[in-house]
């Protein structure tokens, strides 16, 4: 597999933070600039990149682009077009978004409308749309699952997938995302396997992090940094190395640089020998 950080770390500019990704051990990147930016900057990025050997693994949209209010639904929406055109025109395994939620004020949160047979046909017809606008060769667009919204697990996402039904429509793999029940969360590893049987040869891109039970009524998780949690991490890394030695794993949802080269040592100490340096 390939491992990258979510964030770009303190840098300069292009050279230094491309050469910081590939002296760190990483194989891939998160691609730090949107669609808006200016082209030579973005060709700079994109060069970098490919001198450094980093895949660029994603392109983030993170827009509600089912949000009840027009003006937020279709700015979320003109954005998601121009990440998607940008990912194609670098090359990125994926853009990705969530799918997004019309039940209430937060974007990302959990509601009973999210499971409306609705707002189901909603997000199949959005996703159709946004790959029949840009119509991308060379990357592909996916929704990175949720406990409280489509896709919420394996089973779900192949629905997705037969039911888009685009040859650019894909996976992204965020296992924490789905331990949303006790079974997938003490049983981490059979849920693993399921993940990797059931969607493997689609997976684009993973994201790596860790997650605790808490101690207090009721079943309750945290999000914490890799090692910090008890989820079986060197499981995780080793389906992903099986399925695609080329497997983006990116770690995420850290504050800051400390945090995030932390957590990159801890992984990297999981790893076969051969895999741990550049």
């Amino acid at each position: 597999m390939r491992l990258g950080l979510s964030s770009p770390l303190a840098h300069s500019g292009p050279k230094e933070w491309a050469s910081k990704m590939k002296e760190l051990g990483c194989g891939s990147v998160v691609f730090p600039l949107d669609y808006t930016a200016p082209e030579k900057e973005i060709a700079a990025y994109t060069d970098a990149a490919r001198e450094n050997d980093l895949l660029i693994a994603e392109v983030g949209i993170w827009r509600n682009v089912l949000a009840r209010d027009s003006m937020e639904r279709e700015t979320a929406r003109t954005y998601a077009v121009g990440q998607l055109r940008l990912a194609e025109e670098i090359g990125a395994r994926c853009c990705v978004n969530i799918a997004g939620t019309w039940g209430g004020p937060v974007w990302d949160g959990g509601y009973r409308e999210n499971y409306l047979p609705e707002c189901r046909d909603a997000i199949i017809e959005w996703s159709r749309e946004l790959i029949d606008t840009v119509h991308p060769v060379h990357t592909k667009f996916s929704l990175e699952p949720m406990p409280w919204m489509l896709p919420s697990s394996p089973d779900e996402y192949l629905d997705l997938l037969r039911d888009v039904n685009r040859e650019a429509f894909g996976v992204h793999m965020d296992i924490i995302n789905m331990i949303n029940t006790p079974r997938r969360y003490f049983f981490a590893e059979d849920f693993l396997r399921e993940c990797f049987d059931k969607l493997g040869s689609q997976i684009l891109s993973c994201h790596l992090k860790d997650i605790q039970l808490l101690e207090e009524l009721t079943f309750q998780l945290r999000e914490v940094p890799c090692g910090k949690g008890s989820f079986p991490l060197a499981a995780y890394l080793a389906m992903a190395d099986q399925q695609n030695r080329d497997m983006p794993m990116i770690i995420e949802h850290l504050n800051t640089d400390s945090e995030y080269l932390a957590s990159l040592a801890y992984v990297k100490q999981l790893l076969p020998k051969q895999k741990r340096d550049p």
